[in-house]
């Protein structure tokens, strides 16, 4: 075959995959967001401004996680297309197709057998949706094609899918090591599970060479210094900043153990058998004192073990993939305390880099297999394989294309995960929510109830049906739920927010006024704690603390409508309305469609227009 004709060939390849992989997940198009996609795009004021991509950058904090390309890609994404969801799915889309191109370039590059089959099962495996359909896992998608990408460039650093010699490389050489180290920092930027990069690379340069050199060491000592870096602040973070600390995350480090093993088998499994798919799955109760729990245990060190005794007999693949596999879920294992793990153990998003290890292990297992059954054994386009292949990918693509669907919104996704999950609380809690921002409260009581029956201890929760019970005038039973919330976390300033709510309404504004503050004392920061601190003033007829209150509000959230109609309402009664139009005419911009606020406004043009003709009359 000629040069030319490869080139040719390679690109059809390529092309198929390409399409596979945007077919598969066709349905997202029609996808709106979900879950927590309000706090890294619909809710996410950094988005709007130049200083919010700055904050991106330099405050860590600024974000829910510090992942500053994740959140400067929704940045750009906001200046083009607003919040419209098709364009931030179809960004994830092609990201993720990208990600299987740069896969078989890795493999190929390694000369594994069935390097195409592994990018395209990787490409349209049913697992890997979560990670695609879902707008904040960005993070794996984005993350992952940096990391293969910096995984080709290394090995193109070190020789692989060269045929020029070692000391003829040189300056291309130097050249690919330089792009393998600024991927690697960028897919650090978007997401810290890529730290386990570089301990792959030490496992595939063993693989393929036997050993691995001192001047591998040293070229690789800047990527285990900056996986290291990152990971500690990751860690740190996650802890202090995203809140994964409290009971939930009191474990031992048997328990620990356990739920490690339990979850590499978990994900062997799903990559088996995708079924069923649930965006919350139960979380395990870990009892380290049954030896049964200590079985997955036991069989993944059994599994490593008969990896290396056997390797001798069928290569040192299989301990390679098996390593690879669990080394980079080991983030995600149990081992450091996640958030998710609040609500399980396991979710389908960790594996999306993990399970590649072993698609690329299945499928050389399976062409090799091909190839010393078949007649001709320098081909393995015969038929039978062909369509083995073919059925394999439509059966996975169908899978796919199915599950993408149950990502089109809130409600489709809760009902889903409640169908196949009746215990996820997080799935009642949700739709709660949603119920109670349409306004079916009787519906949205029953989810927050069912929710706090399957797990007790969760504070908000009882907040939520606190705020539920109030809106429906159950003023008694809405403070009786809202301080078993502050019970569990007397430091809650939703639930102190919430119970002054409860105060107001029932005409108790010295409690409302105490709650308030107790709010404010301990988030000084919080804007809704002041407005409605303020409203419970002005109801006092201290015009001048409520003004105070209703300012603080807006210098930490100008755009809290609440906040200047209540000043609004204090300027006119202190007689400033031309201030008060001034704020009436910003609660317009911001709710273009609230004829209360047209209302306001066209009062207080109104109260200007005699206030000035009677001062005309009065002069003349």
């Amino acid at each position: 075959m000629t040069a030319a004709n490869s080139r040719a060939r390679t690109r059809v390849w390529a092309a198929a995959l390409f399409v596979i992989a945007l077919v598969a997940y066709a349905p997202v198009v029609e996808n709106g967001f979900i879950w927590d996609d309000d706090d890294y795009v619909t809710e996410n004021p950094l988005l709007g401004t130049p200083a919010g991509l700055r904050d991106i950058w330099l405050d860590y904090r600024a974000t829910p996680q510090y992942y500053p390309l994740v959140h400067t890609s929704f940045w750009i994404e906001h200046q083009l297309w607003g919040l419209a969801p098709a364009g931030y799915h179809v960004v994830n889309v092609l990201l993720h197709a990208l990600g299987a191109l740069l896969a078989w370039r890795v493999l190929t590059l390694l000369g594994l057998p069935g390097a195409w089959l592994a990018a395209a099962i990787f490409a349209v495996h049913p697992v890997h949706v979560e990670s695609v359909a879902w707008v904040t896992e960005r993070k794996n998608v984005l993350s992952g094609v940096f990391a293969l990408a910096s995984l080709a460039a290394y090995l193109r650093s070190a020789g692989f899918g060269s045929t020029v010699s070692e000391a003829d490389r040189g300056d291309a050489a130097n050249g690919y090591y330089a792009v393998a180290l600024l991927a690697f920092v960028c897919a650090l930027l978007s997401k810290t599970v890529t730290g386990s990069l570089p301990a792959v690379l030490v496992l595939l340069l063993w693989w393929r060479r036997g050993r691995v050199t001192r001047g591998d060491w040293i070229a690789l000592l800047p990527f285990f210094a900056l996986a290291g870096a990152f990971g500690l602040l990751t860690v740190q973070l996650e802890t202090q900043h995203v809140g994964a600390a409290g009971p939930e995350w009191d474990l031992s480090f048997a328990e620990r153990c356990v739920i490690a093993g339990r979850a590499l088998w978990f994900y062997v499994g799903k990559l088996v058998w995708p079924h069923p798919l649930i965006f919350n799955y139960p979380r395990w109760v870990i009892d380290v004192a049954n030896p049964l729990a200590w079985g997955p245990v036991v069989a993944a060190v059994l599994a490593v073990g008969i990896a290396w005794l056997g390797r001798r007999l069928w290569g040192r693949g299989p301990l390679v993939a098996i390593l690879i596999f669990a080394g980079t879920l080991f983030p995600a294992l149990g081992f450091f305390d996640v958030y998710p793990m609040r609500y399980s153990f396991v979710a389908d998003h960790f594996q999306y880099l993990a399970s590649l290890a072993l698609i690329a292990l299945f499928a050389a297992g399976a062409v090799g297999a091909a190839r010393r059954i078949a007649p001709d054994r320098e081909s393995v386009a015969s038929l039978p394989t062909a369509l083995a292949a073919a059925v394999l990918l439509a059966s996975l693509g169908a899978v796919t294309f199915a599950q993408a669907r149950v990502y089109r919104g809130h409600e489709t996704l809760w009902r889903d995960t409640l169908a196949k999950n009746p215990t996820s609380w997080l799935a009642h809690d949700a739709l709660g929510v949603l119920a109670e921002n349409d306004g079916r409260l009787d519906e949205a009581i029953a989810h927050y109830r069912a929710s706090l029956a399957i797990e007790p201890r969760q504070h908000e929760g009882y907040n939520k049906l606190g705020n539920a019970l109030r809106l429906r005038g159950d003023l008694t039973g809405a403070i009786a739920q809202i301080e078993r919330s502050l019970a569990i976390e007397p430091r809650s300033v939703a639930a102190w927010n919430s119970l002054g709510l409860a105060h107001h309404d029932r005409g108790d504004l010295a409690a409302a006024v105490t709650a308030f503050e107790k709010a404010l004392s301990i988030h000084p920061d919080f804007a809704a704690a002041h407005t409605n601190l303020g409203i419970t003033l002005q109801a006092q007829g201290d015009f001048a603390a409520a003004e105070f209150h209703h300012r603080a509000a807006l210098r930490i959230d100008p755009d809290l409508a609440a906040a200047h109609t209540n000043l609004a309402v204090v300027l006119l009664a202190q007689g400033d309305v031309r201030e008060a139009i001034r704020h009436l005419e910003r609660v317009v911009l911001l709710q273009p469609d609230s004829a209360s606020a047209r209302r306001n406004l066209r009062a207080a043009r109104r109260q200007l227009r005699r206030n000035e003709g009677a001062g005309g009359r009065a002069g003349s």
